[in-house]
């Protein structure tokens, strides 16, 4: 895909795409800078981007895409998205959906010094009292505005593919501190929060943990932690630091916890009271060797997608990895 960005005035020094991969410069051909996205063989159909502009007086401004109306949502604002060949978005976005209803519900983060704000999705006809399925997202509010999780999990109760089941979406609060292996986090998830959304509503057996980045590798962690506390753990581009791999990461105010913790499942495989675990990465993205590792310590399959680091990638990997998980614990 050849990419072209107009400057008949001469008015950029440089111009360079940013995103999730190297800065990749284009190069100047007449009045257009242009770029040949495939002329790296990057592993990738789908790619959100920004626009470096260097100026003559050196300095820069980054833009989103003027030649290109396609945008994507991020938790960090709108970015420009190419499609390449190969994508295709998942069925389930236009296919019929449950009707449901959310609840909020503030849940005590005992250890947290704050309590933990959850919204439970149920669906249609639900009584509190009926006993269903239960996945507990990270992020969780992103999950649903950005990766529309609760959307997913209407489409496939409507379509019979997963039983009736309820989603609690938790904030993430402090979520450097709180995400990042901390034995307060998991013990708040596990010992209040948890429980508060099990005295709300009726839940049937374990829950399924999901979480993205940092938020999958909290997941981990608290199941690691609390043996037995989760059916089953979604965890996607996972944050699992290595100081080999991952030498970017060392300004990172909690790297030597995240480490530690790596380094101890990496040393110890699935551990006593292990739940079955599903791990997508992107294929090109930062964290894509480090999620190789920790899946072949749990012996689990690491599904590579062709995308980067957001939530439209893990949006896309809910079916049918998701779904498969679920279809087997449910």
């Amino acid at each position: 895909m050849l990419l072209r960005v107009a400057d008949p005035d001469d008015r950029y020094a440089a111009v360079r795409l940013r995103s999730d991969l190297s800065p990749l410069e284009y190069e100047r051909a007449g009045e257009d800078w242009t770029l040949d996205l495939g002329a790296g063989g990057v592993p990738i159909t789908r790619l959100e981007y920004e626009l470096e502009l260097v100026h003559a007086d050196g300095g820069s401004e980054r833009v989103l895409d003027p030649g290109n109306p396609l945008r994507a949502p991020g938790a960090f604002g709108e970015k420009s998205v190419l499609l390449l060949d190969g994508y295709e978005p998942p069925a389930w976005l236009d296919a019929p959906k449950a009707e449901g209803s959310e609840r909020g519900l503030t849940a005590p983060g005992r250890g947290l010094g704050t309590d933990v704000a959850v919204r439970i999705w149920s669906p249609a006809g639900a009584r509190d009292r009926d006993a269903l399925p239960l996945l507990v997202a990270n992020d969780g509010p992103e999950y649903a505005e950005l990766a529309g999780l609760t959307d997913f999990s209407a489409a496939m109760i409507a379509s019979g593919t997963l039983p009736p089941h309820r989603v609690a979406l938790l904030a993430p609060g402090t979520r450097d501190e709180w995400y990042s292996a901390s034995p307060l986090y998991a013990g708040a998830l596990v010992r209040g929060v948890l429980p508060a959304v099990g005295a709300e509503v009726a839940v049937r057996g374990a829950p399924v943990a999901i979480g993205a980045s940092l938020g999958a590798l909290a997941m981990l962690h608290a199941q690691h932690r609390h043996a037995g506390a989760f059916a089953g753990l979604f965890l996607q581009s996972g944050s699992f630091f290595v100081p080999e791999l991952d030498a970017q990461e060392r300004r990172f105010s909690r790297w030597a916890r995240v480490t530690g913790f790596v380094a101890e499942v990496l040393g110890g495989g699935r551990g006593p009271g292990s739940a079955p675990a599903v791990l997508t990465c992107g294929a090109a993205e930062e964290n894509i060797h480090n999620n190789r590792v920790m899946a072949a310590a749990l012996g689990e399959q690491l599904h590579e997608l062709g995308d980067m680091h957001n939530y439209t990638a893990w949006r896309d990997a809910l079916h049918p990895h998701l779904t498969h998980l679920l279809e087997e614990l449910w």
